[in-house]
């Protein structure tokens, strides 16, 4: 029975300073994640500008994990000297903390994702990563039909936050959104012409070498970000 857990962190550095040292971690935290207890699975991730945009925001950057269980993933939050140093170095942080419905794909040639054994009927909430690295040779025609796949999402009510990540600008991307329940992630996925378009375009010209789609269940999210309010069921509750 699984216990695993998902957390995507985004931090934001609004200084030159600030951004040099997030864009050094992008490969000097590889070593100390590597030895993090619990630690199944991780990735460090760039953004993009305006959500899903090959140009990158260097004010922006991510870190998703896997990980055995929710104690060794508050241990490294609440003690590892990795941690305090993004908090010290980013204005502000935003901890998603997720269990997992369904994973289909893979990503760098494994799926890490575990179907959570605890979810909660009375959670509406959904959240969602799509990744792919895209071939070289669909480089064009991908990022040409992106603003056009994206419409639907513009001032949807039901979509709460999004973000484009990835771990190489225009090459390898995902995309991360929560929304307010199933049913709007589905009429959006099914319904929406523009995206449905994309689908099809996908399959029809096979624009990916590799691509993951993954829904989870987000149960708590801790921090702060610009323009975003968290759902009060989903807020820590402070003693």
């Amino acid at each position: 029975m699984s216990k695993q857990i998902t957390t995507l962190t985004f931090f934001k550095y609004p200084s030159f300073k600030q951004k040099l040292w997030a864009f050094g971690m992008m490969q000097f935290a590889h070593r100390p994640l590597k030895k993090v207890k619990g630690l199944q699975f991780y990735k460090l991730l760039g953004s993009g500008k305006e959500n899903f945009d090959p140009k990158p925001d260097w004010s922006v950057y991510g870190l998703l994990q896997v990980w055995d269980n929710e104690e060794v993933a508050r241990d490294f939050f609440d003690n590892s000297k990795l941690y305090k140093r993004y908090q010290n170095y980013s204005e502000q942080q935003l901890t998603f903390y997720m269990k997992s419905i369904k994973a289909h794909g893979q990503w760098s040639k494994q799926n890490p994702f575990e179907p959570s054994d605890s979810l909660d009927e009375n959670n509406s909430y959904i959240s969602v990563i799509t990744r792919a690295t895209i071939k070289i040779s669909m480089l064009k025609k991908f990022w040409d039909y992106v603003p056009t796949s994206q419409l639907d999402l513009v001032d949807n009510p039901n979509l709460l936050f999004t973000a484009g990540v990835g771990e190489r600008p225009v090459t390898q991307m995902a995309t991360f959104s929560l929304w307010n329940d199933a049913r709007a992630l589905k009429k959006f996925a099914y319904r929406s012409q523009n995206h449905r378009h994309a689908v099809q375009q996908t399959q029809a010209l096979q624009w990916y070498k590799e691509e993951m789609f993954t829904r989870f269940q987000p149960y708590k999210i801790i921090g702060s970000w610009p323009n975003f309010e968290i759902p009060r069921d989903l807020q820590v509750q402070k003693l």
